[in-house]
């Protein structure tokens, strides 16, 4: 196999911090929406997201691939109500390797890793391992397992802009969005849940 090409990368590749994983066997829907739980949070904090999912403490919110997945309780924590949720362990592993991987790969370029940003982190379907299983009366059915590749990028946290405010001393809306979305999302990308905040 050839060097793995990134889908995309930012114009300086001096402060970033690569890693990447192909033909993982991991289940890519548990993958998926693992990297989709991690991804804008600062790194101290995803890897201990990670290993609190692995002791059930957190949980993952599944959000696209819902089908046949349980409602949980702890879903609540990140502000949706009525949501399914899993504790998907193997996932959880391979990312946090994925992220020690890019640790030190930051370490190396001598980047400073407190401030390290999930920037990019992307799940993609590789392709299917082809197994057999035999059934009644003499039938043999495809037994297929969904590996998936993984790719990710860290960046330091940028420093956001100061808010405007106007002569009445309310907060301007920020970027076209409104201020609660605002809000909501930089306390997602600092990886506080809703119980926290």
């Amino acid at each position: 196999m050839g060097k793995h090409r990134y889908s995309r990368l930012p114009e300086s590749r001096d402060m970033i911090a690569l890693a990447c994983g192909s033909s993982l066997r991991v289940h890519f829907k548990n993958t998926r929406e693992t990297a989709a739980a991690i991804k804008g949070m600062r790194l101290e904090r995803a890897k201990t997201y990670l290993q609190n999912v692995i002791e059930k403490k957190e949980i993952v919110p599944f959000v696209r691939y819902r089908y046949g997945v349980g409602r949980k309780a702890q879903v609540k924590q990140w502000g949706i109500l009525g949501a399914s949720g899993r504790w998907p362990k193997k996932s959880c592993d391979v990312l946090l390797g994925l992220l020690r991987n890019a640790e030190e790969n930051a370490k190396a370029k001598g980047l400073d890793t407190e401030n390290l940003v999930i920037q990019h982190i992307q799940v993609n379907q590789a392709m299917k391992g082809r197994r057999r299983t035999y059934r009644a009366h003499g039938r043999v059915t495809a037994y297929k397992s969904n590996p998936c590749h993984v790719e990710l990028w860290l960046q330091p946290k940028r420093q956001e802009p100061v808010q405007k405010e106007s002569e009445t001393g309310i907060v301007l809306r920020t970027q076209g969005h409104s201020l609660r979305s605002a809000v909501r999302g930089r306390r997602l990308a600092d990886g506080a849940t809703a119980a926290q905040a």
